[in-house]
């Protein structure tokens, strides 16, 4: 059985799977119990199991445990430890989520847009994932404002 070692949330992880393509999303939730990042569509439309992978988002459904080691990993329960990021308190205050299950997804892809230095519509026309629930309005009030 492999082992990889990951830096997740800034947390250093040695982790035993079963092959080294078993997709990060599975070892975030299954061995990790890391379950704000969430399985859509199992390959890479949806954008719901997206995470932050050195900074950047990366869907984590086709990507493998090898490729991520060593990397940088943050999903949204790293994101902050108060919900004080940018992203959240944008969230909080336009009362974005309706079921949710697209959200951690989208608040890592804004969160990326913010490290790549972007603002405002710039990182409206970043959110491409897909809300069954079509917050996308509220969405984009949120991500007006940072």
């Amino acid at each position: 059985m492999p082992n990889y070692n990951l830096n997740v949330n800034h947390k250093d992880y040695n982790v035993a799977v079963s092959s080294a393509e078993m997709p990060l999303l599975w070892v975030l939730r299954d061995v990790l119990g890391l379950t704000g990042t969430k399985y859509g569509c199992g390959i890479e439309i949806c954008g719901a199991c997206t995470v932050l992978v050195n900074g950047k988002p990366e869907k984590s459904c086709d990507l493998s445990v090898a490729s991520a080691a060593s990397k940088r990993i943050t999903t949204v329960e790293g994101l902050s430890a108060n919900k004080s990021h940018p992203a959240q308190v944008a969230w909080i205050n336009h009362q974005v989520p309706q079921c949710g299950y697209c959200q951690s997804g989208v608040l890592m892809k804004v969160a990326g847009a913010i490290n790549s230095g972007k603002h405002g519509a710039e990182i409206s026309k970043e959110i491409d994932n897909i809300c069954v629930c079509g917050t996308y309005q509220r969405m984009k009030k949120a991500v007006l404002g940072l």
